[in-house]
């Protein structure tokens, strides 16, 4: 179920035909989601296109709202400008196994790398889902990071998959969702897609595109807000470095829309990329053709951040279901809660 279903729509600006990242051509999601005991945690991989990142990168930006995080990669994405390895989700502390896996991925590609050419820089964000999942157990491999990769196509699972297996959101049970808006530039269709890891918001904060404030019934009384959210933000519209910067900075009003105010104790984190633009690792000339967006058409791209941003917040807790887990600790399903019937197949 997505959020369409219940009802929540957001914006004005058309989405493209899937309603997710994967509606930027090329872009791919996978998950490897382990269940096991009171673990409830996975991976989640977002590959950019499909040839070899590191040998061909594409443009990217990043972006801190609330640094309370432990995420690997951030600083060279946003001293260089581009990424070179997919983009892995998991749990806090599961970004060491992820980013070693990232490395021997790039080295089995590229048997140079850190000998004859430079190192590579994984790219791992993270969130705690230490509520509903025993983070110490600490069951996330390396080869569960590969699966996620392996695993990635344009046709992806949403809610209490991969990385948001055990994830909350506002209270009730959160994960992955993701939408798309499109845009005409020069007579042309183009599309900004977003994936979201959300982790986040205090129960009682959440706020309905309508207008509707709901709060789980099972909420504690002393929750804070305190988790994470990561914004994964993928467009075919040529961008360079501080451009994406300026765009995925804006997510943050789609998360406002939703109600959050970004506590002292969250980490908000946005990732951006455009696919329009690729820097070889090897370049063959001194200068390299780079395309960008005539800047006063930015505020299309600002409006569909933020419009995608709340959708896809939205679209995790459609379609995550109830689910228990550590020591008894239960987050509701969104849908369960509107349907006022208690939990509904998934």
């Amino acid at each position: 179920m997505r959020a369409r279903d219940l009802g929540l729509a957001c914006g004005k600006l058309p989405t493209g035909p899937r309603n997710s990242i994967a509606d930027v051509t090329g872009v791919r999601v996978g998950h490897a989601t382990v269940l096991e005991g009171d673990v409830r945690t996975g991976v989640t991989a977002i590959l950019p296109h499909p040839g070899d990142l590191f040998r061909d990168k594409p443009v990217a930006a990043a972006h801190v709202l609330n640094g309370f995080g432990k995420s690997v990669g951030l600083m060279q994405v946003e001293e260089l400008g581009q990424i070179e390895t997919p983009i892995l989700l998991t749990n806090t502390f599961s970004v060491p196994a992820c980013a070693n896996a990232l490395i021997r991925h790039a080295v089995a590609a590229n048997p140079e790398i850190g000998r004859r050419t430079a190192t590579v820089n994984p790219v791992v964000c993270e969130c705690n889902d230490g509520y509903l999942s025993d983070i110490q157990a600490m069951l996330v491999t390396a080869t569960d990071a590969i699966l996620a990769i392996e695993a990635a196509s344009d046709i992806f699972g949403l809610g209490a998959v991969g990385a948001g297996a055990g994830m909350s959101c506002f209270g009730f049970k959160g994960g992955i969702g993701s939408s798309s808006r499109m845009v005409t530039l020069d007579g042309a269709a183009h599309v900004l897609g977003v994936l979201v890891l959300a982790n986040f918001g205090r129960a009682g904060d959440l706020r309905l595109p309508d207008g509707r404030v709901l709060e789980p019934a099972s909420a504690p009384e002393t929750e804070k807000e305190a988790g994470s959210v990561i914004v994964v933000a993928a467009t075919d519209v040529p961008l360079d470095h501080r451009q994406l910067r300026r765009v995925i900075r804006r997510a943050g009003v789609g998360l406002a829309r939703c109600g959050s105010f970004w506590g002292h104790g969250s980490g908000d984190v946005f990732l951006g990329f455009s696919t329009a633009n690729r820097v070889p690792h090897v370049a063959t000339t001194d200068l390299l053709p780079m395309r960008m967006l005539a800047e006063e058409k930015i505020d299309l791209l600002f409006q569909a951040i933020a419009e995608a941003t709340q959708e896809a917040v939205l679209d995790a807790l459609a379609a995550a279901d109830t689910t228990e887990g550590r020591n008894g600790h239960v987050r509701p399903g969104l849908r369960h809660a509107l349907s006022g019937s208690g939990p509904l197949p998934p």
